[in-house]
């Protein structure tokens, strides 16, 4: 069986996540713990980061390093257009959600962290020691907010760099299903995995309960992009059923009410 190991809140990890579910692959997710079980993973790959892919004795890191090799090894359900043009434009917008919209989602994230003692360790790793999250919780808010502000973390302009990102995407959604076409893309996936540091998903992602559904103020809970929070994650929002998942939808526990505050 295929093994996955990660952070359960990277978009990285979620990225890959949802492209293994899509193809209907078996894995198995091995939670990595923060510091030691890094330095495991870099005996076995050279390097620290996850998503890290175990196939036999294959190992594979980078999420988009991933994505290829399963389009290569398991061609079943392509996300990789073959078409040179939208194959560029797969990889071209699943670079930008990956390197642009991501920072964006960070820093949206870093705000609400900031300002919201829950949100401080709702995207720690499940093996993160105790007193690290104790501590993490215990720090003033003017603190981080302070630490923000010099490094361009003003809320204001952190809403309005995500709101611009949306009405692209949602420009682009307007007359098609998918990014790319008519196909979920790598790109798509990117996207999904990332709009959950914007807005916490409900259902198929282990976060605490006190934070589903909440995400970056004025963005999250905004009308204008409830309609863009769906399209972001068009291959969830069109349900699992629809995209032949119902194994996978029930493996993961997902229902349709999942889906409707978006």
């Amino acid at each position: 069986m295929l093994e996955l190991y990660q952070f359960e809140m990277s978009h990285f990890v979620e990225k890959v996540r949802l492209v293994l579910d899509y193809k209907g692959l078996e894995y198995r997710k091995i939670e990595v713990v923060p510091g030691i079980g890094q330095l495991d993973l870099f005996q076995k790959t050279g390097q620290r980061q996850v998503p890290v892919l175990k196939d036999g004795e294959t190992m594979i890191a980078d999420s988009t390093a991933i994505v290829q090799y399963l389009d290569n090894r398991y061609p079943d359900k392509p996300v990789i257009p073959v078409e040179a043009k939208e194959r560029a434009l797969c990889l071209l917008l699943e670079q930008w959600a990956d390197e642009v919209l991501a920072i964006d989602a960070r820093k949206g994230l870093l705000s609400c962290i900031s300002q919201n003692v829950t949100f401080r360790t709702a995207l720690l790793p499940s093996m993160t020691p105790a007193p690290l999250k104790s501590f993490l919780g215990g720090l003033p808010v003017n603190l981080l907010s302070n630490l923000a502000a010099p490094v361009g973390l003003g809320a204001d302009k952190i809403r309005e760099a995500l709101r611009e990102d949306l009405r692209h995407l949602s420009a682009i959604l307007a007359t098609q299903p998918y990014l790319i076409g008519s196909q979920p893309t790598a790109a798509d996936f990117a996207v999904a995995g990332v709009s959950m540091y914007i807005k916490f998903p409900t259902g198929y992602v282990n976060v605490p309960t006190a934070v589903q559904g909440e995400g970056v103020p004025g963005v999250a809970d905004s009308p204008e992009f409830e309609r863009s929070f769906c399209l972001a994650r068009s291959p969830l929002c069109g349900l699992p059923e629809a995209l032949g998942w119902a194994g996978e939808a029930d493996r993961r526990g997902w229902r349709s009410s999942d889906f409707d505050q978006y």
